[in-house]
């Protein structure tokens, strides 16, 4: 969860909030309109990120038996320059989205890895190939802050949750499309045209230019309140309640590093967060890692290659069924035991995997539940360590574990490649992903308790 998200959903009152002497059916109508819009944007943004994460993966056995020649070390590094621009790209582009704006930063953003893939599909080297895949990255991670914000600010408090998880959906409706546009195209085409797809989003960027609003309250901090009125009046939106979210949002901004202070100081909170970046780093090295290399592994198994782009698409759809179930169970059995039970049982599948069942219907279901144990508690890991810090540095926490975490993301296709470049047997792969998953669940028990959600 983005610090935006954070202070949006903590600060009260609404930017819903009727204006004084307009009918209700009126605001509804149009605050209703704006909301979907917005949207429907931000999700065609993420659903652009996740196909441009997600087919590396997808088209990496083809990529290695190209004139290229790769060695698994060095598909392996090239499989992490996207990842180490995005961890780049979340850092270093907040700064430049609070100087010029969220909507120009998006549509910078979205240009930017959009055209990248294109570079990538006329690479005439593997070096040029890698260069665009890490510039492509840095423009990945500066849409997050982005798209979370205008999410947020632009839907009504009742909805804000709900319209954050629907428009997230978008990465892993994307990494999907890629792994079936693989399935069906791939060995027709090759892997130069999977990345001219990612290319299509630049046909969105007129609409953004047009429709897409700017964030209301960076107008306001920018001291442009006459074009915040024009938005407010346009949308039905009360202005005094942005001021009041906006100032609200500052405050917190100007007490983070008191945040900081309290994450590092105190003993449990430094213990809580140690734990947590260790969770991350092993969940993100195991999803990433295997979102790379589970075609690879799973044709030098003995699959055939349409059969290993299936496993992918089957891998990470019921990462999304896994995410839903586990977040109703976490209700009833706390987050904690259901997020070491799925890591349990993606560590149990993953070692399974390296027998090479027999049956195809055994097969898809370890994979599925590889699935649902790794990619599948994201989420709720996500919203385990929201829940656990107190509210005074819940959004620096986050930030903070999550941030530390996606550097086993970057590290996960090169230990996959580094796995295969020894030559050792092939099931060695599988175990030590499998070791990761372990590891995480045994990490667990190092966070404090506390009464509230253990």
């Amino acid at each position: 969860m983005s610090k935006e998200l954070e202070n949006a959903l903590s600060t009260q009152p609404s930017l819903h909030d009727q204006t004084q002497g307009q009918s209700a059916l009126g605001t509804k109508k149009s605050t209703k309109t704006i909301t979907s819009l917005v949207i429907l944007f931000c999700w065609l943004t993420i659903f652009s990120e996740g196909y441009d994460l997600g087919i590396y993966g997808a088209v990496l056995p083809a990529l290695m038996k190209s004139e290229w020649a790769l060695t698994p070390a060095a598909a392996g590094a090239i499989g992490s320059y996207a990842l180490i621009g995005m961890l780049i790209g979340s850092i270093t582009v907040g700064a430049i989205t609070d100087m010029i704006g969220r909507k120009k930063v998006l549509i910078f953003c979205l240009s930017l890895f959009s055209i990248t893939m294109g570079l990538a599909a006329m690479s005439t080297t593997p070096e040029l190939f890698a260069i665009f895949r890490f510039i492509g990255g840095i423009g990945i991670g500066g849409v997050i802050p982005s798209v979370s914000a205008l999410t947020v600010e632009y839907s009504p408090p009742h909805r804000r949750q709900l319209n954050y998880v629907i428009m997230n959906t978008g990465y892993a409706t994307g990494a999907i499309f890629g792994s079936l546009a693989a399935v069906f195209f791939l060995e027709q085409v090759g892997w130069r045209f999977m990345f001219w797809l990612g290319v299509a989003p630049l046909l969105i960027i007129p609409f953004l230019v047009k429709y897409l609003p700017e964030s209301i309250g960076f107008l306001l901090v920018k001291n442009r309140k006459a074009e915040a009125e024009v938005l407010a009046t346009r949308y039905q939106l009360s202005l005094e309640s942005i001021e009041q979210v906006t100032q609200g949002n500052l405050q917190k901004e100007k007490g983070r590093w008191e945040g900081v202070k309290k994450l590092f100081l105190a003993k449990r909170n430094a213990q809580a967060t140690l734990a947590f970046s260790i969770i991350f780093f092993l969940t993100f090295l195991t999803i990433y890692g295997l979102n790379t290399w589970l075609p690879k592994l799973m044709q030098q198994a003995g699959y055939p290659l349409s059969s290993s782009l299936v496993f992918l698409l089957v891998f990470n759809l019921t990462a999304v069924v896994g995410s839903l179930v586990g977040g109703a169970f976490a209700d009833r059995f706390t987050a904690k035991k259901v997020i070491g039970l799925a890591f349990l049982l993606a560590a149990i599948s993953i070692c399974l995997l390296s027998f090479k069942p027999a049956s195809m219907v055994t097969l898809y279901c370890l994979i599925g539940l590889a699935g649902v144990g790794s990619v599948g508690t994201t989420g709720l890991l996500s919203g385990y360590a929201t829940s656990y810090f107190g509210s005074e540095i819940r959004a620096t926490a986050v930030g903070t574990v999550v941030g530390l975490g996606r550097i086993g993301a970057a590290l996960g296709p090169v230990l996959g490649g580094i796995m295969l470049s020894l030559n050792i047997q092939l099931q060695w792969s599988f175990y030590i992903f499998a070791l990761a998953a372990v590891m995480g669940a045994i990490t667990l028990f190092f966070i404090p308790r506390t009464e509230r959600l253990d």
